[in-house]
């Protein structure tokens, strides 16, 4: 397993994490007890950052995760969750929800404390209250040592640009950007520069476009464009046919660059972590990447917008 630093927080993640959305169902039902062994196999195999939210679920993944967690050494794993987001239509990023929504995170996954903690889905609010109440309630729990460092989530990238030149930015220490450095949009590459000059660590989600890039296809409420979805279907089926797996090639892709430091991916099954690790030691086709490249040029770097208006 590579390992690479997080940017200031100074975190030496591996550069596959666990992302633990799976765990509350996100993506179907799936049986506790082979969740709760696919954590403990990833953790064996050298994957140290886990990814999680009160949302994932509501609770549930932190739930399975405390179950989980229990029985490893706490400096085998850096563990992450969220504040702000609690359900589908339920936000508060209010200073006193954010104090507490941490506290319960640590009762739900039997812990003292959290590495990573960041305000999820920030398009969704008023990124002034992001500055004045949940940054600053952050702030203080770092001061106390209930918290490591900080971080912001989101989909569009013009809202974690916003933060990032915001009054408040140096307390900003990673980002987790999700959807937009995939086969079918890389466009978190624009703000790669500036994150790097003031050392924010990048966390990239969802490298399979929440489950466009499968071979299964996404689910039924995936907000993308019919035109995204059908070009990204044509990408899968020529992968299968000429004897490749779009998913395997979405991971080899994204790995390539060397200043994203760790990329999250689902895997709620012994099975999917092996595969994952499998194909970390497995080099590109790169004649099958470019020709899925070009499949997917029509569309590319397109997304949907999120959260409100002025965000995106």
């Amino acid at each position: 397993m590579e390992y690479r630093v997080l940017g200031k927080t100074n975190l030496e993640v591996s550069i596959l994490s666990y992302g633990a959305s799976p765990l509350g169902g996100f993506y179907g039902d799936m049986d506790e007890k082979k969740q709760i062994d696919s954590v403990h196999y990833a953790i064996r195999s050298g994957i140290n950052f886990i990814d999680t939210s009160p949302y994932y679920g509501l609770t549930q993944s932190e739930i399975i995760l405390g179950k989980a967690l229990e029985v490893i050494p706490r400096d085998k794993f850096i563990m992450g969750t969220k504040v702000g987001r609690y359900g589908k239509d339920n936000f508060n990023f209010s200073y006193n929800r954010t104090i507490e929504s941490v506290n319960e995170s640590l009762k739900r996954m039997r812990l003292d404390y959290l590495d990573i903690v960041q305000v999820h889905d920030i398009e969704f609010s008023d990124l002034n209250q992001v500055v004045t109440e949940t940054l600053p309630a952050l702030i203080k729990l770092k001061n106390q040592g209930i918290i490591k460092h900080i971080g912001v989530t989101g989909l569009p990238l013009k809202s974690i640009d916003l933060l990032v030149d915001s009054n408040i930015s140096p307390e900003i220490e990673c980002i987790l950007s999700y959807c937009h450095h995939s086969l079918n949009d890389n466009s978190l590459t624009s703000i790669i520069p500036k994150l790097k000059e003031r050392n924010i660590g990048v966390i990239n989600a969802s490298f399979l476009s929440m489950g466009m890039l499968t071979e299964r296809g996404p689910p039924d409420w995936h907000p993308a464009s019919p035109a995204i979805k059908q070009k990204c279907l044509e990408a899968a089926e020529y992968c299968k046919q000429h004897g490749g797996n779009i998913s395997k090639l979405a991971l080899q892709y994204t790995l390539l660059n060397p200043d994203i430091q760790t990329h999250l991916v689902g895997m709620p099954c012994i099975e999917n972590v092996k595969e994952n690790l499998q194909t970390l030691t497995e080099p590109i086709d790169e004649i099958l990447l470019q020709t899925v490249l070009d499949i997917l040029s029509p569309i590319h770097n397109q997304t949907w917008p999120s959260g409100k208006f002025e965000n995106n």
